[in-house]
């Protein structure tokens, strides 16, 4: 490695290391947001466009397998879309971060301007045509989403704040009953960990009141705090990266 790259990962370690001490850090925050908009996101795709993830691909596998073997009348196209969608955006937002290495603050402020444009397109065309399930319109607006997630989670996976993936909890969960003091650990990272669970609990349930009114409401909800999380959040983070 040369002497560039090893300061410029050294560079991303400590990013993530502060970030990772006080939930009160810029990068925690914005990824708790983000955590959130996860839930919002997951509502509109699994309740309102046909049983399908466009955050949780774990998720998505599964429910694929299922679909393939004929099981409880789940569909194979949407989350067939879905992985494509989103392995496409993980592959673009993995060159982004390539280019972007040495430089935090605009990656991310870059990889959020992605996120927002490709969210706001899905609400745009869930709001002007007639979108349901098993329909090119669901699928468009699930490639849509599944894209942002993968733009995202390559970003979120290059910074490496521990426990906040912003779009899966498995590990997290984990690391909060492993390192609990009830089972002999220290507690450390608890806070962390269970402000993760708690912001996509209450952006799942967020978005699925919102779904009761429209498909695109949870979506443009999900554009307006996205935004709101770059301009309050982006501009310290310029200072500290």
């Amino acid at each position: 490695m040369s002497a560039s790259g090893g300061a410029h990962a050294m560079g991303h370690e400590s990013l993530g290391v502060r970030a990772s001490r006080s939930i009160r850090h810029p990068l925690t925050r914005t990824l708790l947001v983000l955590t959130f908009t996860t839930g919002l996101v997951d509502a509109v795709s699994y309740l309102g466009l046909g049983h399908v993830f466009a955050a949780n691909m774990t998720g998505n596998i599964v429910l694929l397998g299922f679909g393939i073997a004929g099981s409880g009348g789940l569909p194979v196209l949407a989350p067939l879309v879905s992985l494509a969608a989103f392995l496409l955006g993980a592959g673009a937002g993995g060159v982004l971060a390539a280019r972007l290495a040495d430089r935090h603050p605009s990656h991310i402020a870059c990889a959020l301007a992605i996120e927002v444009s490709l969210i706001a397109a899905a609400a745009v065309l869930s709001a002007a045509a007639d979108v349901h399930p098993n329909a090119i319109g669901a699928d468009a607006t699930i490639a849509l989403l599944a894209l942002a997630m993968g733009v995202r989670n390559a970003t979120v996976r290059r910074i490496a704040v521990p426990d906040l993936t912003t779009t899966v909890l498995t590990m997290t969960l984990t690391g909060l009953a492993a390192d609990s003091p009830l089972f002999g650990g220290t507690g450390k990272g608890t806070t962390r960990r269970t402000a993760a669970v708690l912001a996509m609990l209450i952006g799942a349930i967020v978005g699925a009141l919102l779904l009761k009114t429209s498909l695109a409401l949870p979506l443009a909800s999900a554009v307006a705090i996205t935004v709101a999380a770059s301009i309050f959040y982006i501009p310290p983070l310029r200072g500290d990266a």
